[in-house]
């Protein structure tokens, strides 16, 4: 029995150290036996950075993460029998650097980390693209004046209860959030949520009764733990994801539940290992780090109902399928070297 999933990657550098030199979209084929992967197809395409699934599964969707001179676009595909991308149509994305993109309610909500701003595209019947719709610009800083010079939206997440929705701004040191109704978002600005400041917030996920958050912070490498009382999160405590020896500077990246929400993962860069934790009610357990042997940890998913994590490492060119045991811990299974600067893996589509 197969399975199949995407992986977006970089195509272009986008500074002289940072970007990638990938083919776009790689389709991907595992095998659920044994973990062994392989390349389906490739559609080429500029720097795909995120990638999202309809909720059927029927289309997928991509953003091109360059700057705003470059003209970034959001681009629909129609899944095929073989699971090749057929491009539908594409739309202009009004900011600079899209770095991630969500799928909700027949919309597509997509971050700009480099304006700082959200945005809202409406899809149609047949998975096509409308112009987007709302442009939410995020203002503030914080205290590191390298990287928090400004708002850098880094993600958009659908609560569980399929209504609210959160979006970590890295520069501002902010979850700002938002509802939504229907097809139309409204902002919150009273449960937006701050954090430790310097920390950089880039991801949250939840746990599936939706009353505790979890932010991996980019710039420090913590998590910290929002819990909700009466309909709003607060801040409830700070978690370290790396080691007492670590003495780089941090550069956290991805951060992940396994379905059976006994387990938590967080990635960082510099680091280049897999942080795992045991969530025990409203705090969590330093377990182990699962050192990857590669370079530039960016993006991980835990697919299959939690049997393997798939790891992408942009800057060593691999991508490593872990089987995940039921004590939380990580098994290498698999280490492909056949897709070049991967940074996102999406769900499995069958």
């Amino acid at each position: 029995m197969s399975s199949v999933f995407y992986i977006g990657c970089y195509t272009q550098m986008l500074t002289d150290d940072f970007g990638g030199k990938g083919e776009g979209i790689y389709t991907i084929e595992i095998n659920n036996k044994n973990g062994d992967i392989k390349v389906l197809h490739t559609f080429s395409m500029t720097n795909p950075a995120y990638l999202a699934l309809s909720d059927d599964k029927k289309y997928l969707y991509a953003l091109t993460e360059v700057f705003e001179n470059e003209q970034p676009k959001v681009k629909a595909f129609k899944v095929q029998d073989d699971y090749s991308l057929r491009l539908i149509n594409e739309q202009a994305i009004d900011g600079s650097l899209p770095c991630h993109i969500t799928f909700k309610n027949d919309c597509l909500f997509i971050a700009c980390y480099g304006s700082g701003n959200l945005l809202l595209f409406p899809t149609k019947d047949g998975g096509a693209l409308s112009p987007y719709a709302q442009n939410f610009q995020h203002e503030g800083s914080s205290i590191n004046l390298e990287r928090q010079e400004g708002p850098h939206a880094h993600q958009s997440v659908v609560h569980p209860n399929g209504k609210a929705v959160f979006v970590p701004d890295l520069g501002m040191d902010t979850i700002k959030t938002y509802q939504l109704d229907g097809a139309t978002l409204i902002e919150t600005k009273h449960n937006d949520i701050p954090v430790e400041k310097g920390g950089g917030p880039r991801h949250i996920v939840f746990n599936k009764k939706g009353d505790l958050g979890y932010v991996i912070n980019e710039l420090t490498g913590d998590i910290s733990i929002l819990k909700q009382k009466n309909d709003k999160f607060t801040f409830l405590k700070s978690v370290t994801s790396l080691p007492e020896f670590f003495n780089e500077t941090p550069s956290a990246s991805a951060i992940r539940i396994h379905p059976n929400g006994n387990y938590l993962y967080a990635g960082n860069r510099t680091l280049d290992a897999i942080t795992i934790f045991k969530i025990h009610g409203d705090d969590l357990e330093l377990q182990s780090f699962q050192y990857t042997k590669g370079k530039t940890i960016r993006e991980f998913n835990i697919i299959a109902n939690g049997k393997w994590l798939i790891a992408c490492l942009q800057d060593s060119d691999e991508v490593i399928v872990y089987e995940v045991r039921s004590d939380g811990e990580l098994i290498e299974q698999y280490r492909s070297f056949d897709v070049i600067s991967a940074v996102c893996v999406t769900d499995v589509i069958n």
